[in-house]
């Protein structure tokens, strides 16, 4: 059953593919804000999805986070979620983001629980237009 308090964690190595320079979100060798986003989401999609009925998923459509110190190449960079309100369909989480030496972002993160098949198929539609 799906209730607060809910927690996930993903991890990452920081590497040349997910810099900022590399992802085209700044000039610098440092951990991409867009990556640390793409982690956030995969440590709250995957914590969730056991307890989702068969056929569903979730999907991201809000971020409130701020990223707040750099991340060499080199290091483990590490999201943590906490599930802390469901109100019907909608999902909210509690976001933090270390690395081996502390804090490296906080915030919140809001997904909608979807029908796979049917967002799918509603989103390939879009191709026809």
């Amino acid at each position: 059953m799906l209730n607060v308090g809910i927690k996930g964690q993903a991890e990452c190595l920081v590497t040349e593919k997910n810099t900022a320079a590399t992802m085209g979100s700044g000039a610098l060798q440092v951990y991409a804000t867009p990556a640390m986003i793409a982690l956030v989401e995969k440590a709250a999609w995957e914590s969730v999805q056991p307890y989702l009925e068969e056929g569903c998923g979730t999907v991201g459509t809000e971020l409130r986070v701020k990223h707040l110190a750099a991340t060499p190449v080199g290091l483990i960079v590490t999201a943590r979620t906490e599930l802390i309100a469901v109100e019907g369909r909608k999902l909210v989480f509690k976001v933090e983001v270390f690395d081996q030496t502390g804090k490296i972002g906080e915030g919140e993160h809001e997904r909608f629980i979807v029908a796979n098949e049917k967002f799918f198929a509603k989103a390939q539609a879009k191709k026809n237009q």
